[in-house]
C-alpha cells in the first residue's frame, strides 16, 4: 500500500540536466530521437529484472524473434543509448555532415544529455547498458524474390571503452551500430521524442510514450485495447496486474500531467492518448505550408526519382516530416531532392 504522503511524490524523475536543449559531444544541439523499427515490436524489455525470455512476434510466414544474452534483454533505459547515438546522426545529416555507424562519445556527455546520475553507479549502469545491447540478438526471415533469407543481428555490432579514470569510470565510449539501426538512420525512418521522456521513472509508461508517439503522432486521439497494448509492450504481468499498473498510470497522469505530449486515460478495457499540443501541430502545420519549392526542383525531382509523380512525393515529403516532428529544413529545394533519390533507390519505378 503506499501512503497519503506517497501521491505527492511527482512520478518524473527530478530533472538532473541543466541545458535546456539534448546536447552531443559539444559540437551541435540536438532533439531526442528514436527510431521507428525498434517502437513497432517490443525489443527491448520493461522487466526490472534481467530477463532471459526469448521473443517471438509473427505477421503471416514472417517473424521477428529476441533472444536475450545471459545477461537479458536490452532493457528500455539500455535505449538510451541508441536514442543518444541516432540523435547525433540526425543532427549531423541535417547539417549535411557525414555520419558513420562508428560514433565516438564522452560518457559524461550521454549520462547528462539522457538525464542519468553521473557518480560511478551512472557509469556501471552504462557499462552493463552497453553489455546488454552488445548481447541481445535479433533474428528474422526476409522473403525477397521468392526467396526466404533468415538474418541475425544485434542492436549494436560492438563497444570499446577508449579511455579509463584511474578510478575505473569510463570517459570516452566508441560504439558500433548495427546496420539494421544504422540503415532507419539514413533512411531518417526517426521520431521526435520530448526530453522529458528521459524522467519518466517507469519502464512501463517509457513504452507506452513510445507507442503513443508512434500512433498517435499529430493526431488528435488514438485508442487501443489493453490486451493490444499489453502485447505491444511485451509485458509478461498477468492482465489483472498489468490493468492495475496502466490504471496507476493514468491516475498519476490525471493528477500530475506528467505523461509528455500524450496524456492517458483508461476506460473498461481501452487506453485512450490525447495529443495535449494540438495547437503546437497545428503551428507546425502552417509552417511547414509556408515552404515553397523552386520549378526546377521538380525537374529535378523527376530526374532523382523517374516514373513517380513529383506532386505525390511532395505531398509525402512534407507528410514525412510533418509527422516525424522535425523541423523545416534549411534548404528545402535540397531537402526534397534528397527525399525523392532516397524513395527511387528503396522502392524503384512505380
Amino acid at each position: 500500500m503506499v501512503g497519503d504522503n506517497t501521491n505527492l511524490r511527482s512520478p518524473l524523475l527530478p530533472d538532473r540536466m541543466q541545458q535546456g536543449d539534448f546536447f552531443v559531444c559539444d559540437i551541435f544541439d540536438a532533439a531526442p530521437k528514436g527510431d521507428m523499427a525498434s517502437m513497432e515490436h517490443p525489443i527491448f524489455s520493461i522487466a526490472t529484472k534481467p530477463d532471459r525470455h526469448v521473443r517471438r512476434y509473427e505477421n503471416g510466414s514472417n517473424f521477428v524473434e529476441v533472444i536475450p544474452s545471459v545477461k537479458g534483454l536490452a532493457t528500455v533505459h539500455d535505449r538510451d543509448v541508441l536514442i543518444y547515438c541516432i540523435s547525433q546522426c540526425i543532427a549531423a545529416l541535417n547539417e549535411d555532415r557525414e555520419v558513420s555507424p562508428t560514433i565516438r562519445f564522452r560518457a559524461y556527455d550521454l549520462l547528462s544529455a539522457t538525464n542519468r546520475g553521473t557518480d560511478g553507479r551512472g557509469y556501471e549502469q552504462l557499462k552493463a547498458a552497453l553489455e546488454r545491447l552488445k548481447g541481445t540478438t535479433i533474428t528474422t526471415n526476409i522473403i525477397t524474390g521468392g526467396k526466404e533469407e533468415f538474418d541475425g543481428f544485434g542492436l549494436i555490432d560492438r563497444f570499446k571503452i577508449v579511455r579509463e579514470t584511474r578510478d575505473g569510470r569510463m570517459q570516452e565510449v566508441e560504439i558500433r551500430l548495427s546496420e539494421w539501426v544504422f540503415n532507419a538512420i539514413r533512411s531518417r525512418e526517426v521520431l521526435t521524442l520530448h526530453r522529458d521522456y528521459f524522467r519518466l521513472r517507469k519502464p512501463l509508461e517509457r513504452r507506452i510514450y513510445e507507442l503513443a508517439r508512434k500512433h498517435c503522432g499529430a493526431q488528435k486521439e488514438w485508442r487501443i485495447s489493453l490486451g493490444k497494448l499489453q502485447a505491444k509492450c511485451g509485458s509478461s504481468s498477468t492482465e489483472k496486474e498489468f490493468r492495475r499498473l496502466v490504471s496507476n498510470i493514468a491516475k498519476q497522469d490525471e493528477q500530475f500531467e506528467h505523461m509528455p505530449d500524450y496524456a492517458v486515460r483508461i476506460e473498461k478495457d481501452v487506453i485512450i492518448f490525447t495529443n495535449r499540443r494540438m495547437e503546437d501541430v497545428k503551428s507546425h502545420s502552417a509552417c511547414f505550408l509556408t515552404i515553397r519549392l523552386d520549378l526546377d526542383t521538380y525537374q529535378e525531382a523527376r530526374r532523382a526519382a523517374p516514373g513517380w509523380d513529383v506532386y505525390y512525393l511532395e505531398q509525402t515529403w512534407r507528410s514525412w516530416m510533418l509527422d516525424g516532428g522535425l523541423d523545416a529544413p534549411k534548404n528545402p529545394d535540397k531537402a526534397f531532392i534528397g527525399f525523392c533519390t532516397k524513395w527511387f533507390e528503396r522502392r524503384g519505378s512505380p
